[in-house]
């Protein structure tokens, strides 16, 4: 089969492809205040997300998140096609390091064997890294290295393994033609503006009939016969045909066309674009005023049950319980306050917050010569973060007795 590599468009995927390799395997290396730059930690289930630690009940920024991306695909496939198919999806890029397998049976038994181990080793690897996200690569290499993984680890490791083996081994193409639920979307997203690769039919007089372009094709189709479901977008037809209509000093007859070549191009931010591109831009701002809204300590002020509020000299006092929940990476120091109280003091006005934890703290709120005897106040406790600045606030009653 030809190289399917060759050629100026290859040689951007495959540039593309080595920069996707570098950011997929570097990226659990990445350390951002103490912790993984991306990775879900199982025993905390926390989602460590560059520099951001969100707890599981914090997860519907996830699903927000989740929608951006949907929308976010929806816009780029209605403009752009089957793009990511082409240029982007693991699943494509892995193929394009495993190509050694490709001709395995042309070159005898050596060289299958070889093959097959190169495919093997690269499973291994990349089935480590799948791991990494979950584990920190450096607790993963000192317990590899001391022979402590766990044995959980070990059969996980195995069996991921094992499945990217057989996939890049047997399946490769086969996948994305035939089982790929996001190939199958895609061709339902598509409309008459979205960017394809089409053979021109209004040039069919120049086809010299070479088949380069089929012999050239992974998934093995005719692109001459029109667009194909089949067709995984990676341009090697475009690149072949390229080359074979070099020496007649024209351009390839296969080629990027926004719809059917020949058609109506103009209007390809359309209606439907536009509506996915506008919810995609929604959800995104969405998601970034909730990561920015979200705050390291939470705070819930419960009345002190053992502690009945009362008139002591002339002073009005309540008590409360303040759970401070420090989500934060360090132990904080907190200042308390209230507010709406003519003279009121909070003892302590100052705590310090273990990291990690929700800390209980009994409180007194005074109020010296209380202007109004035999009342409720609603009043705002505060507590603040000198370290992070982190601030937070909860509306509490403050009773005023009749007595003292």
């Amino acid at each position: 089969m030809t190289n399917r590599s060759s050629g100026r468009i290859g040689d951007w995927r495959k540039l593309v492809g080595i920069l996707e390799g570098i950011v997929i395997l570097g990226l659990p290396f990445v350390t951002i205040k103490g912790q993984s730059a991306l990775r879900f930690d199982v025993p905390s289930l926390r989602l460590h997300f560059f520099g951001i630690t969100l707890f599981m009940d914090q997860f519907f920024i996830v699903l927000v998140a989740s929608v951006f991306v949907v929308f976010l695909l929806i816009f780029v496939t209605l403009l752009f096609g089957r793009i990511w198919c082409g240029w982007v999806c693991p699943q494509t890029v892995l193929i394009d390091y495993t190509r050694v397998i490709d001709n395995h049976g042309k070159n005898g038994a050596f060289f299958s064997s070889i093959s097959y181990s190169v495919v093997l080793v690269i499973s291994a690897v990349v089935s480590a890294n799948l791991i990494w996200y979950f584990i920190s690569p450096y607790v993963f290499f000192e317990r590899f290295f001391q022979w402590r993984l766990g044995q959980g680890i070990w059969e996980l490791w195995i069996v991921l393994a094992a499945i990217i083996f057989l996939d890049y081994a047997f399946l490769r193409h086969k996948w994305c033609s035939t089982v790929c639920p996001y190939a199958k979307l895609q061709s339902v997203m598509f409309d008459e503006k979205s960017l394809v690769i089409a053979f021109d039919p209004g040039r069919k007089e120049e086809c010299m009939n070479c088949m380069a372009c089929v012999k050239s094709c992974p998934v093995g189709i005719d692109i001459r016969k029109g667009p194909d479901a089949a067709c995984i977008n990676c341009a090697a037809c475009i690149d072949r045909c390229t080359m074979m209509m070099k020496p007649k000093k024209r351009k390839s007859l296969v080629g990027y066309f926004w719809g059917l070549p020949g058609g109506v191009t103009k209007g390809i931010l359309r209606t439907n674009a536009l509506l996915a591109g506008l919810l995609a831009a929604a959800a995104f701002l969405f998601l970034i005023y909730l990561v920015m809204a979200r705050t390291t300590l939470e705070l819930t002020v419960l009345p002190n049950s053992n502690f009945y509020p009362r008139i002591v000299n002339k002073t009005a006092v309540n008590s409360y319980i303040l759970s401070i929940r420090n989500r934060g990476e360090s132990d904080e120091e907190v200042y308390i306050a209230v507010e709406g109280l003519s003279n009121g003091k909070v003892i302590p006005d100052k705590f310090l917050v273990k990291k990690d934890g929700e800390n209980k703290i009994p409180v007194y709120v005074t109020e010296g010569n209380p202007p109004v005897r035999n009342g409720i106040k609603s009043v705002e406790m505060k507590i603040e973060s000198k370290i992070s600045g982190t601030k937070t606030a909860q509306k509490i009653n403050f009773i005023v007795p009749s007595g003292g």
